[in-house]
């Protein structure tokens, strides 16, 4: 039987990144802060505003990967769900309060028919080939490592009473059925400002 010693020399852990070393409020980040998740190239992106997320590990891959990650809930009827399904890359980006006005065009408006980037006033800018903007204060650059619609059979069953009692919020679909979020987890490869 291998003691601690031997475990750790045989699996070496990944060397840790900058931002791991960080402090986050994650419940604040999410819940108070308006993340805004952004899909798509440089040349044809979206964004949206998003309240629910979390950081965390997952597969993470001795002396290679932290396993460092992001995850966002999207809806499926939000036109960012459909880009960030066909992208390799997404940010997830914190502005300051100040901007609430800006941001909030972001989450309000589909970029399905319109451009509610440039009607927000935003600046959009690429890192690592994902965008985000220059007004943000702080943005995890992420690799798409798993995407997966959520299951109405495998959520509590308060939780399908709210998302059916909720449909200005979860809009049907032509049968008057709701459908739960998509979960987007992302591998952090990058940062960009300070929280």
């Amino acid at each position: 039987m291998m003691d601690v010693k031997d475990i750790n020399s045989y699996a070496p852990r990944a060397q840790a990144k900058e931002f791991e070393s960080k402090e986050y409020k994650v419940f604040e980040m999410f819940r108070k802060d308006w993340a805004v998740v952004t899909a798509g190239t440089p040349d044809k992106f979206n964004s949206c505003v998003v309240a629910w997320g979390s950081l965390g590990t997952i597969w993470t891959v001795p002396g290679k990967k932290t396993g460092s990650t992001v995850t966002v809930y999207i809806y499926p009827t939000r036109y960012t769900n459909e880009v960030l399904q066909h992208s390799e890359k997404f940010t997830v980006s914190f502005f300051p309060k100040t901007l609430r006005k800006q941001v909030f065009v972001l989450g309000s408006q589909s970029g399905r028919d319109t451009d509610k980037v440039n009607e927000s006033g935003l600046t959009p800018k690429v890192i690592n080939g994902a965008v985000t903007y220059e007004e943000a204060t702080f943005t995890f650059v992420c690799r798409k490592i798993c995407q997966l619609p959520i299951k109405k059979e495998d959520i509590a069953q308060d939780i399908r009473d709210y998302y059916a009692a909720n449909p200005q919020g979860y809009p049907v679909d032509e049968n008057g059925d709701y459908h739960p979020h998509w979960i987007f987890m992302g591998e952090i490869i990058a940062t960009d400002g300070k929280l």
